[in-house]
């Protein structure tokens, strides 16, 4: 757990006990300060009181004045569309606002740190898609090397868990909007930008408040390196804006699309090769080709996004490389579930959003595309453009006929996952590729992508085996 700093006697209240809810008032508890605690869910408030937590019994005549700060969970607005009443009350009243990011970085950095021979590093890795598996990717090649690292954030442990950090030690952050746009303390060592697209929209005011939310990380965050996906111009801007000259080798460009060479560092990908360039030379390659775990656009970016941050830690080329053989991705992501009868089915449930679906489209041939679920702004209709190797799709959810209108290949109305894998297996031959990418959320038949995920996993695992029984008898 990371002691926190200047928080003695110091009164505090934190609203929402969920993940990061908890581990804020449990940090701020052992740390010295006065923190009483609310959740609208009563459970959750019966589960911290049973833990110790003193819990506010009451919100309506609440003495602001005796609060020195209220932090909040990710989860919950604080802006768009609609503050929080808690939130709304302590703006009012004047009360910082904080959450468990701005925490960490307010106190992650100690007095011991100057008796490290080389001090800790801070990856903090953020964008609208792959940054769950550029953090994860990065935290799997140091630990692959030998360096002590530790990956957290809005992947695996929430950032207040961590241990303190050691010398020569590399804590990797996944941070999504939710987390950067509140945090009141920023100051990653590196920081990234994996890409942008439309997401959240609703949360953050529109497009421009959700851009930022993100740039937040960069502009007040002041990495000593920016690491910035260029195939967007959201990208384009945030790295014309952060650099001081075309020449400035503190902002790294990433580019899949469209190779660059001209600026001060970048890393792109032409032909099946990442390729660094240094002033507007050739200095390193790696040959993708050789790599079956990276499959697609939106896998290269993530390759290259990791190495760069890579080389600005110090590691070689060489192993780099070698250590990006063994990372067998993540779950729900692009993730090979299994091959039958020559046909690969392929689970890449947190394509939740037109953009991630688009690069997992991209990535494939012969596809029997499962497809559908909550829809978001804009629907479904952009990805008529990237279906030409979509054989069918087969449409589940709620909204399944509507979203069949928009599409203009052949369609199957499903509705649930069963179905679709019964169908898209029984349609499918020798090549093709059974590929859920949803390009929706999965609320409305599912708590999260993930469920939706293992039920594609389930179904298909039934599907096989009721195969394999029929072709033994």
């Amino acid at each position: 757990m990371i002691k926190l700093q200047g928080c003695v006697d110091q009164n505090y209240m934190v609203l929402g006990l969920g993940r990061s809810g908890m581990a804020s008032a449990g940090a701020l508890t052992a740390s010295g300060a006065n923190v009483i605690c609310w959740d609208d869910d009563e459970e959750k408030r019966s589960l911290a009181s049973s833990k110790g937590l003193q819990i506010k019994n009451t919100i309506s005549d609440f003495d602001w004045q005796s609060i020195d700060r209220l932090i909040i969970s990710p989860g919950i607005p604080h802006h768009f569309p609609l503050p929080h009443p808690i939130i709304s009350a302590a703006i009012a009243a004047g009360v910082l606002i904080d959450n468990d990011v701005g925490l960490f970085f307010l106190s992650v950095a100690t007095e011991s740190w100057s008796n490290f021979s080389v001090r800790p590093k801070i990856v903090a890795v953020t964008g609208s898609n792959g940054k769950s598996t550029t953090a994860s990717l990065l935290y799997y090649i140091f630990s692959t090397l030998g360096y002590k690292s530790q990956l957290a954030g809005n992947i695996g442990r929430g950032v207040l868990d961590i241990d303190p950090p050691g010398n020569n030690e590399i804590i990797i952050l996944e941070l999504s909007s939710y987390q950067i746009e509140v945090a009141r303390t920023l100051s990653p060592d590196i920081a990234i930008f994996t890409n942008f697209s439309a997401d959240h929209l609703e949360r953050h005011g529109g497009l421009g408040g959700y851009l930022a939310a993100k740039r937040r990380l960069f502009t007040e965050g002041c990495p000593d390196y920016s690491i910035i996906g260029v195939d967007e111009m959201a990208g384009l801007n945030l790295a014309q804006q952060l650099s001081i000259s075309m020449g400035d080798e503190s902002v790294i460009r990433v580019a899949i699309k469209k190779p660059i060479r001209e600026f001060g560092w970048s890393v792109s990908f032409e032909n099946g090769q990442l390729l660094e360039y240094r002033k507007g030379r050739q200095t390193n390659s790696i040959d993708l080709t050789q790599y079956d775990n990276f499959v697609g656009r939106h896998s290269y970016q993530n390759a290259a996004s990791a190495y760069a941050a890579s080389r600005v830690l110090g590691l070689s080329p060489r192993k780099v490389a070698g250590a990006m053989k063994g990372f067998n991705g993540l779950a729900h992501r692009s993730q090979k579930i299994a091959t039958f009868n020559g046909i690969t089915f392929v689970n890449d449930s947190k394509a939740t959003n037109v953009e991630s679906a688009t690069m997992s489209l991209n990535a494939y041939n012969n596809i029997r595309w499962i497809c559908g679920g909550q829809q978001k702004d804009g629907g479904l209709s952009t990805l008529n453009s990237v279906t030409q190797s979509v054989k069918r799709a087969y449409i589940i959810g709620l909204e399944a006929e509507a979203i069949s209108k928009q599409l203009n290949c052949e369609t199957v109305i499903c509705k649930d996952m069963r179905k679709a894998v019964e169908h898209a297996t029984k349609d499918s031959s020798a090549g093709d590729v059974i590929l859920l990418a949803p390009a929706a959320s999965s609320f409305d038949q599912y708590d999260n992508f993930e469920d939706r995920g293992d039920d594609f996993i389930l179904q298909v695992e039934r599907v096989i085996g009721i195969s394999q029984k029929t072709n033994s008898q």
